[in-house]
């Protein structure tokens, strides 16, 4: 009985070699390489003085429905990895809603009402309060003191580096939610709506998705299929902001405009005149 069980248990761990064997050919054929290349790989200047590494996130296409992963792209982690600030996010959209901002709301003075042109009653001799008119703020009718006038604008400046911290906060937030995705182009096979519709379902993305270019000038084929969908917008990367990344659920950004963003965003961090850029911003308190 024990050789029987014996021959068994070998015949087992023979097959389980087998198995094995075959497993590690098929992983030694396919190297890592020829499936994931490497796209797009900077090296940064600061690198030996970052505290993180260089995030690197997939390259992903457009041209078909279904995604593809075409390689790697390295994203500076003092733009894409910064630690978010949700105050200072606060103050970018509190800052751009008041500078939209204008209120018509608008009050008649004593001058603009209708009528009382006549003293109502002699200034002496009656006994009563002396007025020299029916509109005045004291009468019912009458005119309004210190009443809202119109157009009142409530626009104000934020300081330059709080614009520039927002907008690393937004981006790192959106990369850390997995909101951000960075394609090779924005180039579509068809101007058909659909399209458009179908991949944004079979990729996950948001309900509403913000796409942004190095250039102001967009394919034809992506600018005729978002035209009618008004949740999915285009926007060149001069035009980025903190408003808008936080209304749209999924930020798509190509190749071109993500170097660029963080070509100008590490130049601002270390630009030599910050304080004249600061100058107008500081509070006089002489």
């Amino acid at each position: 009985m024990s050789m029987i069980f014996r021959q068994v248990v070998n015949k087992l761990q023979g097959a389980t070699r087998q198995a094995l064997r075959y497993c590690t050919i098929v992983e030694n054929q396919t190297k890592a390489q020829d499936i994931v290349p490497i796209i797009s790989e900077v090296r940064y200047d600061d690198e030996s003085t970052l505290y993180q590494k260089p995030r690197q996130v997939w390259l992903e296409n457009l041209d078909t429905v279904k995604e593809k992963k075409l390689g790697f792209v390295t994203l500076h982690p003092q733009i894409f990895a910064a630690t978010p600030r949700i105050d200072i996010i606060h103050q970018n959209v509190r800052w751009q809603k008041m500078y939209r901002w204008v209120s018509y709301a608008n009050t008649k003075t004593r001058a603009e009402v209708r009528g009382g042109g006549r003293k109502p009653w002699p200034q002496k001799g009656l006994g009563r309060a002396r007025h020299g008119s029916i509109r005045s703020p004291l009468f019912v009718g009458g005119g309004r003191a210190h009443g809202p006038r119109s157009p009142t604008p409530h626009f104000y400046m934020l300081p330059y580096f709080t614009r520039v911290a927002g907008l690393t906060s937004m981006l790192s937030v959106k990369l850390a939610q997995d909101d951000l995705h960075i394609v090779d182009n924005l180039e579509i096979p068809t101007s058909e709506p659909s399209y458009i519709e179908q991949l944004m379902e079979e990729r996950n993305w948001g309900p509403s998705v913000l796409m942004v270019d190095s250039y102001d000038i967009m394919p034809k084929n992506i600018s005729l299929a978002t035209d009618t969908i008004k949740h999915v917008n285009l926007m060149p990367v001069y035009g980025l902001n903190v408003y808008s990344m936080l209304k749209h659920d999924t930020l798509v950004l190509t190749e071109k405009a993500a170097r660029l963003i963080e070509e100008k965003l590490i130049f601002q961090f270390n630009r030599s005149d910050s304080r004249r850029i600061l100058a107008p911003f500081k509070i006089n308190q002489h």
